[in-house]
């Protein structure tokens, strides 16, 4: 069986205001509900057919060179949306969401 590239399985990283929330619950002192996330969350478009260990393996061979490690996956499968183009019909490609855990410290980020 021929083995994936990590490139093949996560896609790009999915930036959005609320993906960056999810990065910031580990700095959030003021809500004491929030304050236990001590754990940074990064959000990632992935292939629709790879699974939870697939993309956790893939996550950590990217970023190597961070060390870091990865405590948990959730996914989420966005089904296509109908849109109109110029009056036609048509639909928005279907994708899927992992929701990526780092273990408390890990960052993807430079620290500038």
């Amino acid at each position: 069986m021929q083995k994936k590239s990590p490139f093949d399985i996560v896609l790009s990283r999915h930036v959005t205001e609320k993906s960056r929330v999810l990065e910031q619950l580990q700095f959030n002192t003021s809500n004491p509900c929030v304050k236990k996330c001590d754990a940074p969350k990064y959000v990632f478009l992935v292939d629709k057919r790879a699974n939870k260990q697939e993309i956790a393996a893939a996550v950590e061979e990217i970023y190597s060179e961070k060390k870091i490690k990865v405590v948990s996956v959730n996914t989420i499968s966005n089904k296509p949306k109908a849109r109109r183009v110029r009056g036609r019909p048509g639909f928005k490609p279907a994708f899927k969401k992992a929701i990526v855990t780092l273990e408390a410290g890990d960052s993807i980020e430079e620290k500038v």
